[in-house]
């Protein structure tokens, strides 16, 4: 039983408690609308907060004592991908891209590269607009099919792995994903690169959050993202720390 559901369960015997004593013992409203305020602010908080697993369980990061973590990338592909691919090729880590299937129908191209590199791709659903959570079950579903049908037809496999649009998540996009049988992958270190406009700051930023097993999110959307790139793989080939596929890490902690 998912958190969501415990919720729903607590507040529905509490319903049925608070109507007894309200007809028996003429209790207050107040004592129903402060419950109701507060499982309220709980479900829009684990809606929009993917770490704190309310509605599905997300991997967040992996357990493991080897120094390794993976970097992800969301919302591509896009024209600043190849100057990301361009500087992972010179390097041995690896990396996760959780694209946006209409993005990889402008970017075949690149997915492939992708492919061939060594790196992974993820299913960040097709269209990727801010009212995925408001859609039904077979709407969020037909939009990830469809991914992993794009993306199986440029690289051969069938993906495994999801992310859900800025992390957002709710009983039918928990629906959806136990139908279409994807691992859902979010975060512990939050970059931020789509928000603060100083490069050097969001690099300290994933700097100070760096532990084996961390999955980083970046976005492959524009040059400030190459840049923080290039300087997060410096740091970590002076910190030993390796960057590999999220498949990869998941089967670190298995070890």
């Amino acid at each position: 039983m998912s958190k969501h559901q415990i919720g729903y369960t607590i507040f529905g015997a509490f319903t049925l408690l608070y109507a007894y004593g309200y007809i028996v013992n003429g209790w207050s409203l107040i004592y129903f609308v402060i419950p109701l305020v507060l499982w309220l602010s709980l479900v829009v908080s684990g809606s929009f907060f993917i770490r704190f697993n309310y509605h599905l369980n997300a991997i967040l990061k992996v357990k493991t004592k080897e120094k390794v973590l993976a970097i992800t990338f969301d919302d591509g592909p896009t024209k600043y991908t190849e100057k990301i691919l361009n500087l992972l090729s010179k390097e041995e880590h690896k990396v996760t891209f959780f694209c946006v299937g209409s993005r990889i129908e402008e970017h075949p191209d690149l997915v492939r590269r992708m492919h061939l590199e060594g790196h992974l791709i993820g299913n960040h659903t097709y269209s990727h607009v801010q009212q995925m959570g408001f859609k039904s079950i077979r709407k969020i579903e037909e939009e990830i099919i469809k991914t992993d049908e794009i993306i199986k037809v440029h690289t051969g496999d069938h993906p495994s792995y999801f992310r859900p649009p800025f992390g957002v998540t709710n009983p039918n996009i928990m629906r959806a994903i136990r139908k279409t049988n994807h691992k859902v992958i979010g975060w512990n270190i939050r970059s931020l690169d789509t928000v603060i406009k100083d490069e050097y700051k969001v690099f300290l930023r994933i700097k100070k959050q760096l532990k084996p097993g961390s999955i980083i999110l970046l976005h492959d959307t524009s040059e400030q993202s190459v840049h923080i790139l290039e300087r997060l793989l410096l740091c970590l080939n002076e910190m030993n720390y390796r960057s590999v596929t999220i498949d990869e890490l998941i089967k670190l902690e298995s070890k």
